[in-house]
């Protein structure tokens, strides 16, 4: 695994950071939320926005408590119902904020008058999909603030508006840098604009897992795997789990499956569940990372669209197989037969990834520490580090 750089971090540098992610918390945080500390422990100046925040969350409360850190909504006159209502609205349909065709919003408006008021040497705008963010940068570049964009997720179904293509596009040229989690993230947004990106580049998440093979399960009463994740089927295809295990040749095998994680789609799986009169599966909600991969002997991940999923590192970390689609940059982390099975993204797909695994499932504990191999070698440990390393570099050079 590669080992931390030095960091040398700028003093009394104003940086503001926008997160459209609608949850509280959530891994698309984690890059951001870890950089926002390292800056301020170093001397800048941050102030995180957010259209709303749980002040009570740890990781929230946690970074707020930091010196030189402060934490502002843009809509804070929304009623706590309101932003519930508004909250399930927007991951129903797009499992992030939506990007209105219009670049003028309640939110942006309240960040514009932020930003002429502090007047900050850089903004990062990070972004939950790879456009719900361009009318922060716009802003930014109004006030010729130097801005940088990271992306976290690509949706081949879900496209900009017509009517924003031109704002959209005008921000993504004029961005410092453009940040993708995977490579199929970034070409894919590519094809979206229409245009090759001069400023863009790949960069991982954090991953909280040493890369460290954990004692493998017992395996005499059966194989357990586990399906981590919000529990959103637009993104996730839990459902096209379901179907799968829903088959006779599935529930006469000594499989069962967990889902981890919580969501706005828990009560409907569980409905389908029943429905399908699937008795080798439970809903576990969360779970710490080491405690999960203590305990289950794979990960399955169904996902229709992804950016580059912290489970998947994470399980191969710990020593796991992998039995995943190929949506977003799943394919680009794991070799298929190698270190777990890429299936395509869709139920026909995720059945024969399944049944390819099945056949070699004596040869899924040889596979997790081939991965835990992988992880060591191609992801950092401390990725925020060569994160803040990008953004003092651009900050000096911004002036």
């Amino acid at each position: 695994m590669k080992t931390a750089s030095v960091i040398s971090r700028p003093r009394g540098r104003r940086i503001a950071i926008y997160s459209t992610c609608r949850d509280d918390w959530g891994g698309s945080e984690e890059l951001w939320g870890r950089t926002a500390a390292l800056l301020a422990r170093g001397g800048a100046e941050i102030t995180v926005f957010k259209n709303h925040l749980n002040l009570r969350h740890p990781e929230l409360r946690k970074l707020g408590a930091l010196a030189g850190v402060r934490l502002q909504e843009t809509c804070p006159s929304l009623t706590q119902r309101a932003r519930g209502k508004a909250r399930r609205m927007s991951q129903r349909w797009f499992g992030a904020t939506p990007a209105l065709w219009s670049p003028s919003t309640p939110f942006s408006e309240n960040f514009s008058r932020a930003l002429r008021k502090s007047r900050p040497d850089m903004a990062i705008i990070s972004q939950a999909i790879n456009f719900d963010g361009l009318s922060f940068g716009l802003e930014c570049l109004k006030q010729r603030i130097p801005y940088v964009i990271i992306s976290q997720k690509a949706v081949d179904f879900y496209w900009p508006d017509y009517r924003s293509r031109e704002y959209m596009a005008s921000v993504w040229k004029n961005a410092l840098r453009c940040y993708f989690v995977s490579q199929h993230n970034l070409t894919l947004t590519e094809q979206q604009f229409g245009f090759h990106f001069f400023n863009a580049e790949v960069i991982q998440n954090p991953v909280k897992l040493s890369p460290q093979p954990l004692p493998y399960p017992d395996t005499r009463n059966g194989y357990r795997l586990a399906c981590v994740g919000r529990l959103f089927l637009l993104d996730k295809g839990q459902d096209m789990l379901l179907r799968v295990l829903s088959s006779d040749k599935w529930k006469q095998r000594p499989l069962r499956v967990s889902f981890v994680g919580a969501g706005v789609d828990r009560q409907a799986l569980e409905d389908m569940a029943r429905l399908l009169e699937i008795e080798q599966v439970e809903f576990l909600g969360h779970l710490d990372v080491e405690t999960l991969w203590g305990h289950y002997h794979g990960l399955v991940l169904p996902s229709r669209s992804e950016g580059m999923p912290l489970a998947i590192s994470e399980a191969m970390a710990a020593g796991r197989v992998s039995i995943v689609s190929d949506a977003g940059g799943n394919a680009e982390i794991i070799d298929d037969g190698v270190t777990g099975f890429v299936g395509e993204a869709n139920e026909k797909g995720l059945d024969q990834s399944m049944e390819r695994a099945w056949a070699r499932k004596d040869q899924w504990e040889q596979m997790g520490v081939a991965a835990s191999r992988v992880i060591q070698k191609r992801v950092h440990i401390l990725p925020e580090d060569l994160f803040v390393n990008h953004i003092n570099t651009l900050m000096y050079g911004a002036g």
